[in-house]
């Protein structure tokens, strides 16, 4: 599912225009964008929790030519599901 479908089963689902359900959907990712961008977590009960993790500097290897090569640390965005969904999806 992509991101114009979800919108179009969100509509159905909620009894509303196409334009109201991306309004809302947008909002909802941006809220939660945000959270994560200012290192805060959020956790949607029954659904699961998106967090940022620090990852630490690294060297890897370029698979090519075999040279090493430093990666940056960075910060990531995490999801982890409720177990509430596992089961459901587990079904």
């Amino acid at each position: 599912m992509n991101k114009t479908e979800l919108i179009a089963t969100v509509a159905e689902n909620a009894g509303i225009t196409k334009k109201d359900a991306e309004r809302v959907l947008n909002a909802a990712f941006d809220a939660i964008t945000a959270s994560l961008v200012k290192g805060e977590r959020v956790q949607l009960s029954g659904f699961g929790v998106f967090e940022t993790k620090d990852r630490e500097a690294r060297i890897a290897r370029n698979p090519q030519t075999k040279e090493p090569m430093e990666i940056p640390a960075t910060r990531v965005p995490t999801f982890k599901a409720s177990k509430a969904l596992k089961d459901t999806v587990a079904k």
